[in-house]
């Protein structure tokens, strides 16, 4: 061999040494796709943020424009008057507002007009016996919330609930199990997996306003030590 091609063989890459450069490459590549997916998802949990402290605001806003009574869900009031539309006047960007970035059907509610936040049943949704007379207190109010802090008024929906306004409401009463919970809201928005809702975390408002991220696990932690996270607190005669 001559010296010529001893040098080009010896500054040349083996067959290992290529596999293991483009292993690298590779493994460089993953780390900075998922990077980017984390810092996605993490600036859309805090557009998220954003859209659910407006929708606070404006709850309170309408409130006081109404002698202290929050809107109606669809519960109680036809599909024009969902809560959300109550709110378009107190609410700047009423269209981005009402649907959450990292919602899978965010398009498809926008269309159908409904929302990606679903308001608190215990609060929006009095119980009642088979009559329709109302068999507990009603909480619709500012002032009748005794502990606005530690009682979440706003949830984010899950990927199964409907996408027109007449889903504006949450199930609460029925949250007796993590599958119950879990297929109402979504507890693993940012962050979750579609295999196992206990990955993740989720916004949630709270009635004075404030929005908290909590871990899917904490809030599974809660459902089967038999609490009911959106049940209100320091409200006797709850179910």
């Amino acid at each position: 061999m001559s010296d010529l091609a001893k040098e080009r063989a010896s500054c040349g890459f083996t067959l290992v040494e290529l596999l293991v450069v483009i292993a690298i490459i590779g493994t460089l590549g993953t780390l900075g796709m998922f990077g980017y997916r984390s810092a996605l998802t993490s600036a859309r949990q805090s557009a998220c943020m954003g859209n659910m402290k407006n929708i606070g605001l404006a709850l309170h806003l309408y409130a006081s424009d109404h002698d202290g009574k929050f809107p109606e869900t669809t519960h109680s009031a036809d599909l024009d008057g969902a809560w959300v539309y109550a709110l378009e006047a107190y609410l700047g960007d009423f269209q981005n507002t009402r649907v959450c970035p990292e919602d899978p059907k965010k398009k498809e509610r926008l269309k159908a007009k409904g929302t990606s936040y679903i308001l608190n049943s215990y609060i929006f949704v009095p119980e009642t016996d088979p009559f329709g007379e109302p068999t507990g207190p009603a909480l619709n109010r500012v002032s009748a919330i005794p502990e606005p802090s530690r009682t979440i008024i706003a949830f984010i929906c899950s990927d199964t609930t409907g996408t027109g306004p007449g889903n504006d409401h949450t199930h609460s009463n029925q949250w007796s199990s993590w599958a119950s919970l879990a297929g109402d809201i979504s507890p693993g928005r940012f962050g979750g997996s579609k295999t196992d809702s206990t990955k993740g975390r989720s916004n949630y408002l709270y009635v004075d306003g404030r929005v908290e991220s909590i871990s899917a696990m904490e809030v599974k932690r809660k459902i089967d030590a038999g609490m009911n996270i959106a049940k209100p607190s320091g409200v006797a005669g709850l179910q």
